[in-house]
């Protein structure tokens, strides 16, 4: 989602900023506050993460707002905490409870043949207390009304679920998933494979392609390191390019960079193996992302505007 407001002395920055979004803290007023802070012109986030749950939440800005569609479709990990015996109405700790059943004696085995079941391509019901649109309503606005919704199932990929720990009543969960999964959902279905319904009580994001092995940072350190001045604050962002490390890479010579920045289309560089590519001009800039055409030349997906290096 991006946010773009009228700031006063805003600073035309482009890049992304890894932040460990705070616990109770909804995606958007994390990236409101980082405007703030940074006094960047133009943001948006990569994917909501709920209130109750902290990690990575990559902000883009300026120009970087243009890949936050790739990010958000991105592969994820988690570690969620599941509470086994209660149901709530959010299927996760701010919602009221709904049943309560005891929790039958498991062990290893039983745990994991309930995982195993879930792991691969599976069909999954988003809660209804979530940001999916119905009629160009949220449901969770429905939901508050008492209105009867329920959100279409979909397909979604599990590529890693396995116990970390557990305790009489919670499992604590590693997971690894594609655009689209709901943990809330996961925890619930997991509750009812095991006979005893569930609910998340405690989740956090590791990390999101193509950032595997993030180095956030907290929003107290990003205010710290606005105490500091433009500089600091530089330092802790990210460059575009970072965003798109999982494309190949194909460097320009000056003039067929003057090109693409032109939009024009061009003969694919002889050679060049790769069906897409991001392009980097002569001067180290990145100019786009771009495949190859039926013709064999060179198709803008998505073109950048950054600024000339000093």
């Amino acid at each position: 989602m991006s946010r773009r407001r009228h700031r006063p002395h805003a600073r035309d920055l482009h890049g992304i900023l890894l932040l460990d979004k705070p616990l109770h803290m909804s995606s958007n007023k994390a990236l409101q506050v980082a405007l703030a802070i940074l006094r960047a012109a133009k943001g948006g986030h990569t994917g909501a993460l709920d209130p109750l749950a902290t990690g990575l939440l990559p902000l883009c800005f300026g120009e970087a707002t243009k890949i936050a569609g790739n990010l958000l479709g991105s592969r994820k990990a988690y570690v969620a905490e599941c509470r086994l015996g209660v149901t709530t109405t959010t299927a996760d700790l701010e919602g009221e409870e709904v049943n309560r059943r005891p929790v039958p004696v498991l062990d290893d085995a039983a745990i994991e043949a309930a995982l195993a079941s879930f792991r691969g391509r599976i069909v999954q019901v988003p809660p209804v207390y979530s940001a999916l649109k119905q009629g160009g309503e949220p449901l969770y606005l429905k939901a508050r009304r008492g209105e009867d919704v329920m959100a279409p199932p979909r397909q979604v990929d599990i590529y890693a679920l396995d116990l970390l720990a557990r305790t009489d009543d919670t499992l604590t969960l590693h997971v690894e998933c594609g655009s689209g999964t709901y943990i809330r959902s996961l925890a619930v279905d997991l509750g009812e494979k095991l006979g005893c319904g569930a609910h998340l009580s405690g989740l956090r994001r590791l990390w999101v392609d193509p950032f595997r092995a993030p180095v956030m940072i907290t929003m107290d350190a990003l205010r710290e390191a606005a105490e500091q001045g433009d500089h600091a604050l530089d330092q802790v962002m990210l460059p575009l390019s970072a965003g798109v490390a999982d494309w190949p890479a194909m460097h320009l010579d000056e003039a067929m960079s003057l090109a693409v920045s032109r939009g024009r289309q061009i003969e694919w560089p002889a050679g060049h193996p790769d069906e897409r590519s991001a392009v980097f001009a002569a001067d180290g800039r990145l100019l786009a992302l771009v495949d190859r055409d039926e013709q064999n030349r060179i198709r803008i997906l998505r073109g950048f505007n950054l600024p000339v290096p000093a």
